[in-house]
């Protein structure tokens, strides 16, 4: 089943995520085929996306999990991702997170020196030994939206280089971590590719041979995520450019044979096979502009309220009448909310009551950030490999 195929469905009840699952699977082979020609090995964020369909077609490609909650590693575990590749990271680990992910045999992106304490002493209750990687904080411009950096001085993430000789002098003192490596994480949707990426590794070079100076063996380099991809052409361009960002750590990142490097792609994976079908409930002639009033909202997928976030909008029924004449439309949900907006000044095929509409590149960070405010429902998923989409009774 394709997108273009929903419009034939009778009495569609709506919205609903739809995952075309050979989009996921052709992004996964380019993902392993470059990960085998370089060398860098990949662990998908579950934050991106955490359906467990989508979950059980990574882990069988052989991918890692990055985790930011206990519930996350217990998932990742579940959905056959191996204990010795699944990395617990987060600046908030509570006591109950950290015993689960040490039963599961996680390693962890450790933030700061108290979580670092925090977790050799839970280990040690445990009679354990916790595999550590220190988080550290670049200051590194990602050149993404402020509220998806994660690299720079002022986020509350990582250890800043002032504490690195406290922290090397931490990590020594104590008896049930074991120190593996370093990571990094600056951002998420990076598009600068080579420019943003070649720095991180530079800096990464700077550090590792920073730690290693001081006593510490750095056996895996972790350079995060946050490559970007195309929110305004996803049938163009619905693989991400991995190559780009393999390339570039493979040309810049100075490593040894018995060094490990990781990426933890989260959006680049799944961002482009998820849409939000949605269908039209009217369209309002307002004073200066039109409206296409549609039933998916910002309890659905917040991106656009709460980034300005741009989502593709387009009117699948329109593509499969072939209706060419177009117009310009507000479009917008039925949150009582002024924020309930998904594009201003859309050119849309001339659009009609009860059309299928879909917002495009939504598998990353859509129904993962769902809420049922307003008492919604949250929207079910439907993937491409089953025939079944949700329907309802006719009222009448």
């Amino acid at each position: 089943m394709k997108l273009t195929d929903i419009p034939s469905y009778k009495n569609l009840s709506t919205p609903f995520y739809f995952y075309d699952m050979d989009i996921l699977d052709r992004t996964l082979d380019t993902l392993a085929e470059l990960s085998a020609k370089t060398g860098i090995h990949a662990h998908y964020a579950l934050k991106a996306n955490n359906e467990k369909c989508i979950l059980r077609a990574i882990s069988a490609k052989g991918l890692g999990a990055d985790c930011v909650s206990g519930n996350e590693v217990l998932l990742a575990a579940e959905c056959g991702f191996p204990s010795d590749r699944i990395l617990f990271a987060g600046v908030g680990k509570t006591d109950r997170e950290i015993v689960d992910a040490l039963n599961v045999g996680a390693a962890f992106n450790v933030e700061s020196l108290p979580e670092l304490k925090n977790i050799d002493y839970i280990a040690s209750k445990l009679g354990k030994v916790a595999d550590v990687q220190l988080r550290i904080n670049p200051n590194i411009d990602a050149h993404t939206h402020k509220k998806i950096t994660t690299g720079l001085d002022e986020n509350k993430f990582g250890f800043p280089e002032a504490a690195f000789d406290e922290v090397i002098a931490v990590v020594k003192s104590l008896s049930n971590v074991n120190f593996i490596g370093i990571h990094f994480h600056i951002g998420s949707q990076i598009t600068d590719v080579e420019e943003v990426f070649q720095l991180e590794c530079e800096r990464m070079n700077e550090i590792v041979s920073l730690f290693e100076a001081k006593g510490l063996v750095v056996r895996n380099i972790d350079l995060g995520g946050g490559l970007g991809v195309d929110y305004n052409d996803p049938d163009r361009n619905p693989i991400a450019d991995f190559n780009a960002w393999f390339t570039t750590i493979d040309k810049y990142l100075v490593r040894r044979q018995d060094q490990t490097v990781h990426v933890e792609p989260g959006r680049s994976i799944v961002c482009q096979c998820g849409s939000l079908v949605s269908t039209v409930l009217y369209v309002k002639n307002g004073q200066n502009k039109d409206f296409v009033i549609i039933d998916a909202g910002m309890n659905d997928l917040i991106r656009p309220a709460l980034y300005d976030a741009y989502h593709r909008v387009d009117n699948v029924s329109a593509m499969a009448d072939g209706r060419k004449e177009t117009a310009t439309y507000d479009v917008v949900g039925p949150v009582c909310e002024s924020s309930d907006v998904w594009g201003e000044g859309r050119v849309l095929a001339t659009t009609r009551r009860g059309d299928i509409v879909a917002l495009r590149s939504a598998g990353a960070y859509g129904s993962v950030m769902a809420s049922q405010y307003n008492c919604k429902v949250l929207a079910p998923a439907v993937f491409s490999d089953d025939e079944s989409v949700p329907t309802y009774e006719p009222l009448f």
